[in-house]
């Protein structure tokens, strides 16, 4: 498994967004910062805090010139269900089979019985620039992301 770290250079991806079209990270990369948080699982408490939270704060990330983009395994529909449920303004991406949070490195936890929280943190020359993990913590991860970008 690779694990990308702080100064690494963010690979280009494609996954099918919430409506069913397909995002190119190429498309976004190099133009806005990017903030990508991975998260368990859709209507789950800490994920839907963490969602509520990102897009109460989506003002402040369009200031910050920052996309988010928040990334779990779920399928397009019950990503689609949980966006309308929650009014969410920023595109959810169905990373079905982790692929893409493998490639990233990032970990389970619970005797990897639960997909990890992570965000990253990826500056407009594609370079990660933070990466905040914490599992338990799912509203500190938007807090985290607007300290980093308001550097």
């Amino acid at each position: 498994m690779e694990k990308l770290e702080i100064g690494d250079k963010l690979p280009n991806f494609k996954l099918q967004d919430q409506n069913g079209q397909l995002f190119e990270s190429q498309s976004v990369l190099g133009t806005k910062n990017l903030v990508i948080f991975f998260y368990p699982k859709d209507d789950s408490p800490g994920c839907t805090k963490e969602a509520c939270s990102f897009r109460d704060q989506f003002e402040v990330f369009k200031a910050a010139d920052a996309e988010v983009i928040g990334i779990s395994g779920q399928s397009v529909e019950s990503h689609k269900k949980f966006a309308e449920k929650h009014h969410l303004t920023y595109t959810l991406l169905s990373d079905t089979g982790n692929k893409l949070r493998k490639k990233f490195g990032v970990p389970t936890n619970l005797f990897g019985m639960l997909p990890g929280r992570v965000t990253y943190i990826v500056d407009k020359n594609r370079i990660i620039i933070h990466i905040f993990n914490a599992q338990m913590e799912a509203e500190k991860h938007v807090d985290e992301a607007i300290r980093i970008l308001k550097k």
